[in-house]
């Protein structure tokens, strides 16, 4: 039997396990990325465990997310990961340089490689022929000190490509359809590889938009061939060394396989609040809007902003839309000033935004209250604009640009002939802004600075004998780590600093659970299917772990955030029977008998609700390793006992 692209990669770096669907296995892992948002943690960790120099063959810490400087935190933060990261051997990417994944996809991704980031978009990479994954800071701390990286041996679904992509219609109407497809679900514990004739049709920048995206899905990873398409890419980025062939074998078998044909496509949007809600544009076509934003690390490569370039020239922005348009990286913002583009988009009434995340995680341009955005992004949960009312709507870079000049919703087909953009053979390369470390003999000479934002790392705690707590908190499905630990210009300046950001945990669901929390010593939290889903941020886990949740117990987990709490040894158990989701209510008094005997070698716990005599079979899916994690308290207790 054959194998497929992410299984070759699997078994070119498999430390431990077998690569049987559902076991545990351990990858090395070749690359690491973090970004700002996320970095502080992850370095504050690797300090922790006591290792001088990274491990890894390369590791890149980026600034893209925390960039808004309205108080001393951020850039306390950014000194701290710039003199971390040179005392250690990690490279740094100043401020303005660009977007990690934008960024990592030009200068640092290599086919046939593994990559795992502190960011669930890590997946970008996949557009290269890269597997890579999202992970929280820890995991990356331990990749990069030369540990083994553990997943659970994913599925595979192959989405066969068909046809060609028509005028205005763009990759992310690919996505978008497989999205539709799917469900945010669909791709839980697989990997989605893209085959077919239609695959040779769609650019490097195009693929990686649809890999990105491949996060909404709960994929572990989304990857495509690495082809002469890939090759291209890689001489334009004068990194043709790098280019190897990669593909999936004839005879590779898969767990399930869709077809979707490019040519048949047209214009699509995912409504609110989630990115599998979608609907044909045309559909929308005449609501008013109020915003459009372009960019993030969906949509913010060279193709995609001589594309909105284009089709802005020589016209005006509607005087009720506000736009906004991020480049994802100065090799782009540099190379749109050269052409020219960037004089059409100032002169259409754009407002240029750095090479940063920006309005996708809520860092400044938020819509107006009840206000209706059109963003190239590839998340719109509820209030992660920054705006708690506002309508936010996922569209194509064709789409926003079409709706930024009419100022409605409008099907860009509609708009006749698209005009033509050339693209260069060759990109203007510099990379003035990536810093080197130093030479690990003048380690010594580097002085980390530490600003007084930043606060030590909660550790966590053996589990009870027997658990006895109230439940704090009870939730619906599709929990999104934004609901948990929410991002935006007010919390992500608290990142290194746990108890503050404590203050903001779950209040866009409940604004009185941290108060309540605190004054309850902590307990527990139930939840509905897929929670923990969205971003790979492992603050969603820490915080609830500083304020004393001791387990939380859903119908379903998202991957990366159930990883996440066992790294912080908060236990998660899933409902045997989801019905009893039904019988438990916030306030109610809970035990579990045997808690630690069961965290140690059970599969199965019995949480009983001491308010109302009913009880519910709880399941412990844990490997032999997760159990001596959470026993120990979490990884870092245990990583230390190592």
């Amino acid at each position: 039997m054959g194998y497929t692209i992410a299984q070759k990669i699997i078994k070119e770096h498999l430390v431990c396990g077998e690569m049987t669907v559902g076991k545990e296995i351990g990858l090395k892992i070749d690359q690491t990325l973090t970004q700002d948002a996320t970095g502080t943690m992850a370095y504050l960790q690797f300090e922790a465990m006591g290792i001088d120099r990274v491990k890894t063959e390369l590791s890149v810490a980026y600034i893209d997310h925390n960039t808004l400087q309205a108080g001393f935190e951020n850039a306390d933060d950014h000194r701290y990961i710039q003199t971390v990261t040179k005392k250690h051997g990690i490279r740094f990417s100043r401020p303005g340089n660009g977007i990690c994944h934008q960024v990592h996809l030009e200068r640092f991704s290599k086919p046939g490689k593994t990559l795992i980031g502190s960011d669930s978009h890590t997946p970008t990479a996949g557009g290269i022929g890269m597997l890579g994954m999202g992970a929280g800071g820890l995991d990356v701390a331990v990749a990069m000190g030369g540990g083994t990286y553990y997943i659970t041996m994913p599925k595979m679904i192959k989405v066969n490509l068909v046809g060609k992509l028509s005028n205005y219609v763009g990759a992310k109407d690919v996505i978008l359809e497989v999205l539709r497809l799917l469900g945010v679900k669909g791709g839980v514990g697989a990997v989605v590889e893209y085959a077919g004739e239609g695959v040779k049709t769609l650019s490097v920048p195009q693929r990686a938009t649809i890999t990105n995206m491949g996060a909404e899905l709960g994929a572990t990873s989304s990857i495509f061939p690495s082809d002469e398409v890939t090759k291209a890419f890689l001489k334009a980025e004068n990194r043709e060394e790098d280019w190897i062939e990669l593909s999936s074998d004839p005879d590779a078998t898969y767990d399930a396989e869709y077809t979707v044909d490019l040519s048949a496509l047209k214009p699509l949007a995912a409504c609110p609040h989630s990115p599998d809600n979608v609907k044909p544009v045309a559909e929308l076509s005449g609501m008013k809007i109020n915003q459009v934003c372009i960019g993030s690390c969906t949509n913010s490569s060279l193709s995609d902003m001589l594309t909105v370039a284009a089709m802005l020239k020589g016209k005006t922005v509607a005087p009720n839309v506000s736009l906004s348009i991020s480049p994802g990286s100065k090799q782009v913002y540099t190379m749109l000033a050269e052409c020219g583009a960037l004089a059409d988009l100032i002169n259409a009434g754009a407002r240029i935004l750095e090479c940063a995340c920006g309005p996708c995680i809520g860092m400044g341009f938020s819509p107006q209250s009840a206000g209706v955005s059109l963003r190239t992004f590839n998340r719109n949960f509820l209030a992660r604009s920054g705006t708690a009312d506002a309508q936010v709507y996922l569209v194509s870079p064709e789409t926003a640009a079409a709706s930024a000049i009419t100022g409605v919703f409008t099907d860009p087909t509609t708009l006749g002939v698209a005009p033509r953009i050339t693209m260069p053979t060759a990109f203007k390369i510099n990379d003035n802004l990536i810093e080197m470390p130093v030479e690990a003999d003048k380690m010594d000479e580097v002085i980390v600075e530490r600003g007084p934002n930043i606060k030590p790392i909660p550790v966590g705690k053996a589990p009870e004998k027997d658990l006895r707590c109230e439940l704090v908190l009870k939730v619906g499905d599709d929990i999104t780590t934004d609901h948990i630990m929410p991002a935006g210009t007010k919390v992500l300046p608290y990142r290194s600093n746990v108890p503050k950001l404590s203050e903001f945990c779950f209040t866009v669901c409940d604004p009185s659970f941290p108060e309540r929390a605190k004054a309850k010593g902590g307990g527990v939290i139930l939840g509905g299917a897929n929670y923990g889903q969205g971003s790979s941020r492992e603050h969603a886990a820490l915080v609830p772990l500083y304020l004393g949740i001791k387990a939380v117990i859903a119908k379903s987990f998202a991957r990366i955030h159930v990883a996440n709490l066992i790294n912080f040894g908060i236990v998660p158990m899933t409902l045997q029977n989801p019905d009893d989701y039904e019988n438990f209510s916030e306030g109610d008094a809970l035990e579990i008998q045997g808690f630690a005997a069961a965290v140690a070698d059970k599969t199965e716990a019995t949480l009983v609700n001491k308010t109302n005599g009913k009880s519910a079979k709880l399941v412990l899916n844990l490997s032999p390793r997760q159990r001596e994690m959470l026993l120990a308290g979490g990884c870092l207790n245990y990583t230390r006992g190592k």
